[in-house]
């Protein structure tokens, strides 16, 4: 089901991003905006790598932010010949390639953070953060650590460069990473490379409403369904894969008390 549910976020989210402005015109937040959106409206006035690396990083670690608001808007800046923070060479894809070095470079910071907090405090504590009101705050309990945990566990060290690339686990799984004392070095490298893909598919959506805008209008209709027909393609996929293995033969049942 988080395979299922990922596969139809990320086709709506594609969906949405065809058809409308990737870049918002500068505006004061209302007063009655959430704080996620106030931070968006000044991440929208200061644009620049410094803003992309410092929001990215607190993306990646336990405070929950959206990338998808992050690296679009500044790939379709990195484009635009005014923007002076963003549009360094007279080349779009070397500056978009700019965008996905930083991002990728916030990414890595803010999975330090959770790695080594993990490391360092270990379950327990980690556990009773996620159930305080603090932790709550920030949109954490017990569940999304022991799913982040059991996610980490069914795939191994490479989850943590395959969760990077799923909203539900993307923020949490290096946690799991940290409290399994997985080795820094390999952590490091998954990480990076998670992190960079997933940016440069984010880049690449900004890249192409910025390059492509007038195709994008004149054939607006036309790219929705085929996003939506790939979308559902890969859901019958999923489910034609959760339903082969659920009627797979389980012999290695008894497996399951041994783990702690």
């Amino acid at each position: 089901m988080r395979r299922l549910l990922f596969a139809i976020i990320f086709a709506l989210a594609c969906i949405s991003t065809f058809g409308q402005p990737v870049a918002p015109a500068k505006s004061e937040p209302k007063s009655d905006t959430s704080i996620t959106d106030k931070v968006i409206y000044w991440y929208n006035d200061h644009l620049n790598y410094g803003t992309v690396t410092l929001l990215m990083a607190i993306e990646s670690s336990f405070i929950p932010f959206p990338s998808e608001v992050i690296v679009p808007p500044a790939a379709y800046q990195a484009c635009n010949a005014d923007n002076e923070s963003l549009y360094k060479t007279d080349s779009k894809f070397l500056n978009v390639l700019l965008v996905i070095l930083f991002a990728s470079l916030g990414a890595m910071i803010g999975a330090l953070v959770n790695y080594f907090l993990a490391l360092i405090l270990g379950r327990p504590v980690i556990y009773w953060f996620a159930d305080s009101k603090v932790g709550h705050l920030l949109m954490l309990n017990s569940q999304k650590i022991r799913k982040a945990e059991d996610y980490f566990i069914e795939h191994g060290k490479s989850s943590t460069l395959i969760g990077r690339l799923i909203p539900a686990v993307r923020q949490l799984i290096s946690i799991p990473a940290g409290l399994a004392k997985m080795k820094l070095g390999v952590f490091a490298l998954y990480t990076a490379i998670g992190a960079t893909l997933w940016n440069s598919i984010l880049a690449f959506l900004g890249y192409l409403a910025h390059g492509q805008q007038d195709m994008i209008e004149k054939y607006n209709s036309e790219l929705k369904i085929a996003l939506w027909g790939v979308g559902i393609l890969f859901v019958l996929y999923l489910i034609y894969k959760g339903v082969k293995s659920s009627r797979a033969p389980k012999a290695e049942a008894p497996d399951e008390n041994t783990r702690s």
